[in-house]
């Protein structure tokens, strides 16, 4: 059995919970009353606290903001129709976490350590979780390096935070994505399967050029050729072109996504074939054109099930079929739903009940 962690509690003395418009969330902007607290010192992690949210105080010499050495996790609470909160496979991120901490030469964090802080939280602030449909209480587990040192080598001592607030949907609207065939967003050989903090500021660039061109997201390829599709800009793309549900492989240009497994999971439980492999532009493009591509989405923590309405090749546009009208995405995300609420059998035991 797991021993509980030790964590030294303090309440906030004015929670800002009724003056929260829970009808007017955007996501990542609000958050809750408190926040775990650890700290990575001597060769250990100590000093486990819930506090008040607010800000911290940190060295302008801290390690991480001049060497990147930061990451982070994403994942999500749900509220019961009973009542009951549960958190959507913690023991799948906390193995992620420490690939990511492995990566970029920071230390691990036990899992149980992982899986018990972001209960602790959450049982705190359960209050805060949104009770109506499509709406979550969003976690985000992160570290970064803490030493007041410039020089280039890793730091001795780290920082791990879980901040948590309610969200809404990622996404309102079915996504225009266009295919990036100049900018890169890891290579091979890089750390494009790690949570890096570094990760996401390389893609703003290409993601703020595709929106001022009107599209949602962009579509990374490969960095050698770009031939191969790899993943979306917020989450895994995954394709049903003639029947089969079709997925970039994992390797160390992708993130493994939780939701992606989740999605194969439900795909194999089904019945239907599932190719995990590369997937090159070329046969995407063409089976949008002879209509054997009939369901594009991106699946991720944050954009859930979002679906492709079409796809931008070099200035030409490919249109996909309304999403409304697309069996295997919508069985999926009304399974994934009722699952997550507690309105389905959780037979792979995804629910974690805090």
């Amino acid at each position: 059995m797991t021993e509980t962690l030790d964590i030294r509690i303090t309440k906030t003395d004015h929670s800002r919970l009724q003056q929260t418009d829970f009808d007017n969330l955007q996501f990542g902007k609000t958050f809750s009353d408190h926040m775990f607290v650890a700290d990575y010192v001597d060769g250990e992690w100590k000093n486990f606290e819930i506090i008040p949210y607010g800000e911290i105080s940190i060295s302008p010499a801290t390690s991480a903001l001049h060497y990147g050495q930061s990451f982070f996790e994403g994942l999500k609470a749900y509220k019961h129709a009973d009542g009951q909160v549960s958190v959507f496979r913690p023991d799948k991120n906390a193995v992620r976490f420490n690939k990511s901490a492995e990566r970029l030469c920071m230390p691990t964090l036990p899992e149980e350590i992982f899986v018990q802080s972001i209960a602790a939280v959450v049982d705190l602030d359960r209050d805060w979780v949104p009770a109506s449909a499509n709406h979550s209480l969003y976690i985000r587990p992160f570290m970064f390096a803490s030493d007041p040192f410039i020089g280039v080598h890793p730091s001795s001592t780290y920082k791990y935070f879980v901040l948590i607030g309610p969200v809404g949907p990622y996404f309102a609207k079915t996504l225009r994505v266009k295919v990036e065939t100049h900018f890169t967003r890891a290579a091979e050989g890089g750390m494009g399967y790690a949570k890096s903090s570094g990760n996401y500021g390389g893609a703003m660039l290409a993601g703020r050029r595709a929106a001022q061109e009107g599209f949602d997201q962009v579509i990374w390829t490969d960095a050698k050729k770009h031939e191969y599709i790899e993943e979306m800009g917020a989450a895994n793309v995954m394709f049903v072109l003639d029947g089969v549900l079709i997925t970039p492989s994992t390797r160390d240009t992708i993130l493994d996504g939780v939701t992606r497994d989740t999605v194969i999971t439900l795909a194999k439980d089904w019945g239907m074939p599932v190719e995990e492999r590369r997937v090159s532009v070329a046969e995407i493009l063409e089976g949008a054109k002879n209509g054997k591509l009939t369901d594009a989405f991106g699946a991720g923590t944050a954009a859930t099930i979002a679906p492709v309405g079409s796809i931008s090749h070099n200035g030409e546009e490919y249109f996909l079929s309304d999403p409304k009208t697309r069996e295997f995405s919508q069985k999926v995300l009304k399974t994934l739903d009722a699952i997550r609420y507690g309105n389905a059998p959780d037979t792979h035991g995804w629910n974690y009940m805090v």
